[in-house]
């Protein structure tokens, strides 16, 4: 008599739904700001708009807000959150806070392979910015400052400085518009790359506080400044 072998369990994966299609396009309306803070998100309108059901702007509305981009209020429904300017300044201490302490872990341990990597992001990044592609700005700004910490193996504070990132990119946007910022941020993110290269690890750290200081402050600035002109 033999044995029937348990059949193996099925495990399907699922290309990009719905929910995850409109999350990223509501996502980038609100980074461009096409969708200002404060902005009521209704879910007729969107469902309308992209020619789908309530269900699947629901499911995405509930990963905005997962992401801190969208609030669900009590009667209003969702809305575009708006921060605090005090809010963004303190999410840039948090950013040199955690950002100096992990390229100092990360320095020493880097490779060759690991400068040419975080070289390639940055072409990539410079070259958006040469298009004004600003869809990619925060993306490509992200994955360079990441390659860069990559090699400190520290996962969780990875994990949370994404999150801050997209926090503040809306703000870092505007920012790089208005104050035509777009130069500045080429030559520190080179300057930093180079340091980071020739292993000058105490360098890169106290060039990296500078880089992060200096945008915060100068970003908290022209906010304060275009909230007060509303």
């Amino acid at each position: 008599m033999t044995t029937a072998t348990p059949r193996a369990r099925r495990h399907q994966i699922q290309r990009q739904s719905i929910p995850e299609n409109l999350r990223d396009s509501l996502r980038e309306r609100i980074l461009n700001g096409e969708l200002k803070e404060g902005e009521a998100l209704v879910q007729d309108a969107i469902a309308e708009e992209y020619d789908v059901s309530r269900m699947p702007v629901r499911e995405a509305l509930r990963q905005l807000e997962a992401m801190g981009l969208v609030a669900m209020r009590t009667h209003r429904g969702a809305v575009v959150t708006t921060i605090p300017t005090e809010q963004v300044e303190e999410l840039f201490e948090l950013r040199a806070l955690l950002e100096c302490d992990i390229l100092g872990k990360a320095v020493p341990r880097m490779t060759d392979q690991d400068v040419a990597d975080a070289r390639d992001i940055l072409q990539r990044l410079q070259t958006s910015y040469a298009q004004q592609d600003m869809a990619r700005w925060g993306q490509l700004n992200w994955d360079f400052h990441r390659s860069l910490y990559l090699p400190s193996h520290r996962m969780q504070t990875l994990a949370v400085l994404q999150g801050i990132h997209l926090q503040t990119e809306r703000y870092v946007r505007v920012h790089l518009v208005v104050t035509h910022g777009v130069e500045t941020a080429e030559r520190e993110h080179d300057a930093l790359l180079r340091l980071c290269a020739l292993r000058e690890t105490d360098r890169a750290v106290d060039f990296l506080r500078d880089h992060i200081v200096g945008t915060g402050k100068a970003l908290v600035s022209a906010l304060r400044s275009y909230r007060a002109a509303l």
